[in-house]
């Protein structure tokens, strides 16, 4: 029996580089009208839900048409928003996707491989990764790294280039060995997303800074799904030069 597909867009109007970031115009719509646009496009979605604390943004989504759930202002992370949504719809879906709210140009193919993941019942969470061709974001600690074992499941991220190549000069480094940038997109199993967020804080996510550490730590096992597909993640007003430049080219 096929899944049930949740797609949700955690969306809030406070960042401390971007005040406002989800009801910027690009291209005239707003990028959170942008996001939803392209998730709803992608075949193997149920249903698409913009999860957000701020009636600003809950206006704009109404307007456009889409679907908003309104949530706890106190929550520390987009998984913890997305699983407040979720249980309230947790009769109705199988899986849960996490949809960052800040790449309004996400493909929906890769969306739909990310949850083609699923067909492995092995596979409670799920992500994407892809591979990195040039040096400056392998050395970028904004970019996250992964390394998987022979099955395709993580073994760590780090901001870090892993693994450390001993016997090459860093300098070619990406073309000694595959390195791959994990993507912020994720999938879970319904439970598991609920189990995920009732955990505490982890010591090598506090090290990082990256919240799939505590899974990891805590024994949830991650299947990163390979793409070819890139991101354009918006995180401060400079991102937008680039982004004007993409939709030119591409819209």
């Amino acid at each position: 029996m096929k899944s049930k597909v949740l797609a949700i867009i955690p969306a809030r109007y406070a960042s401390t580089r971007f005040p406002g970031k989800p009801l910027i115009d690009i291209g005239g719509k707003t990028m959170i009208e942008r996001v939803y646009r392209q998730v709803k496009k992608a075949k193997l979605i149920s249903e698409v839900i913009v999860a957000t604390d701020d009636n600003r943004i809950a206006d704009a989504v109404k307007h456009f048409g889409g679907l908003v759930e309104m949530t706890s202002a106190s929550h520390p992370s987009g998984t913890d928003r997305c699983a407040e949504v979720a249980k309230r719809f947790e009769r109705a879906f199988d899986l849960v996707v996490n949809i960052q709210g800040d790449e309004p140009f996400i493909n929906p193919q890769a969306i739909d491989d990310l949850c083609s993941s699923f067909e492995n019942p092995l596979v409670q969470v799920a992500s994407l990764c892809k591979k990195i061709e040039d040096k400056a974001s392998l050395t970028n600690p904004n970019v996250v790294k992964v390394v998987k074992d022979n099955k395709g499941f993580a073994l760590y991220f780090s901001r870090h280039p892993i693994p450390f190549l001993r016997n090459a000069l860093n300098s070619n480094w990406q073309w000694e060995h595959a390195y791959f940038k994990h993507l912020g997109i994720y999938g879970f199993r319904l439970n598991t997303l609920l189990q995920l967020t009732q955990l505490a804080q982890s010591e090598l996510e506090k090290a990082e800074s990256l919240e799939q550490l505590r899974w990891v730590e805590n024994g949830f096992r991650i299947y990163m799904s390979e793409t070819n597909h890139e991101t354009l993640a918006i995180d401060s007003p400079s991102d937008l030069e680039h982004v004007e430049k993409y939709l030119k080219s591409h819209f």
